[in-house]
């Protein structure tokens, strides 16, 4: 028996509703202008509070707009409905050979593992904000689909997969519908019905240990919500890539040479940088920028557990919470992934609407997989993958 299954009743897009997840971004004024230019984004559901004529009201009291939204698209043909299906996904990099593959398919929730002790095939790994969960929790019953899927590797049969998603893609003719994401690639799909090749790709996909490595937040509000299956598209390591995921701080708790001196207090070798921060090519050193002034921070580490001693890990307990006193979860705090450069970063704190970037060299592919088959947790938004699944290709109808 394998935990990967067909999606009993799948809306599939006709064009145009592709769309960023709803938490791809660093400020709301983005998921705003998408949407603004186009309304038929999955993004205008999945974020309904954020588009243009929303603005100022909550996410709740949006909801039935949301679900509005999503049966019109349904009624004017934005997508088509399938049953039994799963469903091929390329992404293409421009200009290159280069291809990601994916499957689009429903996955046993009972299946979710968060510790060693707890049975199951597939591993969450990171920390989790709750209020994210209710609010997805909260638009899956409002609007009766999953529009964004949670991307899952497959560590056991991960080559066989690869291999045989890239030939069905190759043999199965002109897509079913493409998308051009912000980065220029091209997300393409093509619908399995059920049969042999349907049977094969979920026999693979389902074949070995499935790793969380996008969707935290969905695969919990699966859980919470009851649902005894959640919408997964199982890649392949061989697939992604592991991007920086660095921070930003609207507000210190201290004045800049405060932080710098704290830090030199905690154990921390502070030296300044000649030019402006960039992402650190290896773990060990973390990048600051704060006050025009860019520096290379050595965290101090303990005998604890290696994870412990990650980059991530020690931005979160040296400097978030024992120099600025700050939860990881304090709204001052924004988690930017690596579709932002570091230009990007400074630039927001020269402008004043940040006070202190921080950048952090990202985690390898390989040790994450290694730190989740060890049953171990890395810190909150520690891995950005790409190219990531995008939202509104294709929807998992509840019940």
């Amino acid at each position: 028996m394998t935990v990967v299954h067909p999606i009993s009743r799948a809306w599939v897009t006709t064009g145009d509703t592709g769309a960023q997840n709803y938490d791809e971004f660093a400020n709301d004024v983005e998921i705003t202008a998408i949407i603004e230019a186009n309304p038929r984004s999955a993004l205008a559901v999945e974020m309904p509070h954020r588009a243009p004529e929303s603005l100022g009201r909550s996410f709740l009291d949006c909801l039935p707009a949301a679900a509005q939204r999503l049966a019109q698209a349904r009624a004017d043909g934005s997508y088509t409905p399938a049953e039994q299906v799963t469903v091929l996904y390329r992404v293409s990099e421009p200009a290159s050979d280069a291809a990601a593959y994916g499957l689009f398919a429903m996955v046993d929730t009972d299946q979710i593992s968060t510790s060693a002790d707890e049975p199951g095939l597939v591993i969450r790994n990171e920390d989790v904000f709750i209020a994210k969960v209710r609010e997805r929790v909260a638009l899956a019953e409002a609007v009766g689909h999953l529009l964004s899927p949670v991307l899952l590797l497959q560590t056991g049969r991960g080559e066989e997969l690869h291999s045989a998603l890239a030939a069905a893609c190759d043999a199965a003719g002109p897509p079913a519908a493409t998308d051009l994401d912000q980065a220029g690639r091209t997300h393409a799909i093509w619908s399995v019905g059920p049969g042999p090749l349907q049977d094969r790709l979920c026999a693979l996909a389902g074949g070995g240990e499935l790793v969380v490595a996008d969707g935290n937040h969905r695969s919990l509000a699966a859980q919470t919500g009851g649902l005894p299956r959640f919408l997964a598209v199982v890649t392949t390591p061989a697939s992604v890539a592991i991007q920086p995921y660095n921070r930003l701080v609207s507000e210190l708790t201290s004045t800049p040479d405060e932080v710098l001196a704290g830090l030199r207090d905690a154990g921390a070798t502070v030296s300044a940088l000649d030019g402006g921060p960039t992402v650190p090519a290896a773990g060990g050193t973390v990048h600051l920028y704060l006050a025009g002034r860019g520096y290379a921070v050595a965290l101090p580490t303990g005998a604890g557990d290696p994870v412990d001693n990650l980059d991530h890990a020690l931005v979160e307990r040296v400097l978030l919470r024992g120099v600025l006193g700050l939860d990881p979860g304090d709204k001052r705090i924004t988690y930017v992934g690596g579709d932002y450069p570091a230009g990007w970063l400074t630039a927001e704190v020269d402008a004043g609407r940040a006070e202190l970037a921080v950048l952090i060299a990202p985690v390898t592919v390989d040790d994450f997989v290694a730190v989740n088959l060890g049953r171990q947790k890395l810190p909150r938004k520690s891995t950005w993958f790409t190219p990531k699944a995008r939202g509104g290709l294709v929807l998992a109808e509840i019940g």
